[in-house]
């Protein structure tokens, strides 16, 4: 996507400053939340960069238009870390080494001098120029911007539609905390932070809702909900008040994004997903992309849930059984690059890393992988619980679909 012009930029300024003062619902703020934040201005918003700071100020900036309360001298949430060398270890806050990365959590404060708080999250961050995040297959050879237009500059101006939104209620029984992690993308490091260091008691905390990839609501309208078992009233009002989504209800209250850490503090949550596809963590994950019908429909259905909430009191909290697959260990590779959102059975790759096993025995990008050895494949799971069956220098046999036709290969791990 190439820089926007000064016109677009003072368009984007008029549009927002219109948005904020307007007493009705207007979706133009959401669409010039969504591109600025996804510009190649802020070249992908990596944790630590000039990109993310120049977003955090902009998400501080919006906030202040609002009215929101600082709960510190600023809105900004300073906080840094070093990546372990082991991903099995623990993240180390405030390190203060060479290699440490200082991001910023953006914290903004509707208090309706009420008791409880509702917390509402999205985070900010994306891969920055991809790199080992990306998904492109040539991600190592070119560096690209990686502007997450989906992934989450939607999510934020959701939060920022909210936000505009709930300030105009004046029959809320709850205050509102708006929070824009960041560092979500290198293990939810900016809300894990917060939820150890919180700006307000935790205790009165009612529910936490999160907001990541709610911008590719796709023509079924399949809209997955996560943590609707963390409360016991979740799942009455998510269905009484849906009129148009086809849900898919999750009742686990964790998972690989930023509710995690607040279901880990014994509160209910709420995380909103429209679901993956083939932009993901990719450099095509651009603002022309974006849904905006979809994301109107998600914004007043989160805004209604809200409401009706608002009618509840303090939530009880239920624990979850995790839905999270286990990762078996594994000590061979076939040297494939799954594709993430693939959906159907069998395992795709998404490229044949040349060299490798599957190189050398001939499969191809796109092929589809139903079977290693005696072991059937339905997904990326089962693809590596097969792998942790077999040893270094086995010789096995892969089968796997090909334009609808079904090939046998060899491979030599």
């Amino acid at each position: 996507m190439k820089t926007k012009s000064f016109f677009t930029s003072l368009l984007l300024t008029l549009i927002i400053n219109l948005t904020l003062y307007s007493q009705e619902f207007n979706p133009n703020g959401l669409m010039a939340d969504i591109e600025y934040l996804s510009s190649d201005q802020l070249e992908g918003r990596f944790a630590g960069t000039k990109g993310e700071k120049a977003a955090a100020n902009y998400i501080a900036n919006r906030f202040e238009r609002l009215n929101l309360k600082k709960l510190s001298k600023e809105y900004l949430q300073n906080f840094s870390f070093t990546l372990p060398n082991n991903p099995h270890e623990e993240i180390q806050y405030d390190s203060y080494n060479k290699d440490q990365i200082n991001a910023i959590n953006v914290v903004g404060y509707l208090d309706n001098n009420k008791e409880n708080t509702v917390i509402i999250g999205a985070h900010y961050d994306h891969i920055g120029y991809g790199g080992i995040y990306s998904l492109d297959s040539d991600r190592m050879e070119k560096n690209k911007i990686h502007n997450g237009a989906d992934d989450n500059a939607s999510g934020v101006a959701l939060l920022l539609n909210l936000a505009e939104r709930l300030i105009k209620e004046d029959s809320s029984n709850n205050n509102y905390l708006f929070i824009a992690f960041s560092a979500e993308e290198l293990g939810l490091i900016g809300s894990k932070y917060f939820a150890e260091n919180p700006l307000i008691s935790l205790e009165n905390a009612n529910y936490m809702i999160n907001l990541d990839m709610v911008g590719r609501l796709n023509k079924e309208k399949e809209l997955s909900i996560f943590g609707a078992g963390t409360s016991p009233i979740f799942k009455q009002i998510i269905n009484s008040l849906n009129n148009s989504f086809s849900l898919k209800i999750i009742d686990d209250g964790t998972g690989p994004s930023d509710h995690t850490s607040f279901y880990n503090k014994g509160i209910p949550v709420l995380f909103f997903n429209s679901g993956s596809h083939q932009d993901y963590h990719r450099s095509t994950d651009d603002f022309e992309l974006i849904n905006f019908d979809g994301i109107v429909e998600i914004s007043n259905y989160v805004f209604d849930i809200i409401n009706e909430l608002n009618n509840y009191g303090k939530l009880n909290f239920s624990e979850t059984v995790s839905e999270q697959p286990t990762i078996a260990r594994f000590k061979v590779s076939l040297r494939v690059m799954p594709d993430y959102v693939y959906d159907k059975k069998g395992m795709k790759a998404d490229q044949i890393i040349k060299g490798g096993p599957a190189d050398k025995a001939g499969l191809l990008d796109d092929d589809v992988i139903i079977k290693l050895g005696e072991y059937s494949i339905d997904d990326i799971y089962s693809y590596m619980e097969a792998l942790s069956k077999f040893e270094i220098g086995q010789e096995i046999l892969v089968v796997v679909l090909r334009d609808g036709e079904q090939i046998k290969f060899k491979v030599q791990l």
